[in-house]
């Protein structure tokens, strides 16, 4: 059998080093560096939501983009044990399994459906960003979008809430990140992409339509410059906080099996009536 030729003895130890390589920590026998920071100069001093940014990004945000990556993540953290992904957590809890298998079974649920909304409508704000780049009216642009979704009986994503009129987070969000406009701390573009389909969202309604948590940490996290993929991984992030406490709650209260109904409720029954199995006869 023939061996694949790796060079010298350095060669080998570089292409086995290399396995792994990374940009963004360095472990060795004393020394943790995380982004070129050693580890013990970063805590006390950063903020984890400023950690978080580092991580990703590669440096420390200014202190204009730490609030408001820090004011979207602590929006996002919990919606009630309505939502699924809280739903499955604290179902699991009651199951015997530890509180890291409920916590990530909570957060296996967040997906295009159910915790996918701020990234599609990050990559919704980016397309109309991309239309007014080219020289198109930003509420034209919004108005035309608006007309494809609704024409293709589609949802807008990042706008309306099946439980809220009004999404109670959205105006202080929305403040923060036009307060960050004015100073010229970020550029802008996104927000004015939302305010735009928001008033093409309303145009011809009774009632307007809003943007959800989803809308309003999508304009963040695009005017902070995340890619849309980010968007979502950060929401999972916000909301992994939710989960953890529903799970340790639900993991306090004694309770065994949960189901998603009460002991004395059934799921409805559509099926066929009681009936009869027909002789088939035995096989010899």
């Amino acid at each position: 059998m023939t061996r694949p030729a790796f060079g010298s003895a350095e060669e080998h130890e570089d292409r086995v080093t290399a396995w792994w390589r990374t940009g963004i920590s360095r472990i060795r026998p004393g020394e943790i560096l995380l982004r070129g920071y050693p580890v013990e100069q970063l805590i006390g001093e950063v903020s984890f939501a400023e950690m978080v940014w580092l991580l990703l990004r590669g440096d420390l945000p200014s202190p204009a983009q730490g609030r408001l990556l820090e004011a979207a993540l602590v929006a996002a953290v919990d919606h009630g044990p309505q939502a699924p992904s809280i739903a499955a957590a604290r179902m699991a809890a009651t199951c015997g399994v530890g509180l890291n298998n409920a916590v990530a079974t909570g957060a296996n649920l967040l997906g295009d459906v159910h915790g996918g909304a701020g990234q599609q409508c990050m990559e919704v704000l980016a397309e109309l960003n991309q239309a007014v780049s080219e020289g198109a009216d930003v509420d034209a642009a919004a108005q035309r979008l608006v007309a494809d979704y609704r024409a293709t009986k589609r949802h807008v994503p990042g706008f309306g809430h099946r439980f809220h009129p009004r999404d109670p987070r959205r105006d202080p969000l929305l403040d923060l990140t036009s307060q960050a406009v004015s100073a010229g701390e970020a550029p802008g573009w996104a927000l004015r992409a939302g305010r735009a389909l928001e008033r093409a969202l309303a145009e011809g309604r009774s009632r307007p339509v809003p943007m959800n948590i989803d809308g309003a940490t999508a304009i963040i996290y695009s005017e902070l410059g995340f890619a849309p993929e980010l968007g979502r991984g950060l929401f999972v992030l916000s909301r992994s906080v939710g989960i953890l406490a529903h799970a340790w709650e639900e993991k306090g209260s004694g309770s065994r099996i949960k189901g998603p109904l009460p002991p004395p409720l059934l799921p409805a029954y559509d099926g066929p009536d009681p009936r009869e199995l027909p002789s088939r006869g035995r096989m010899t």
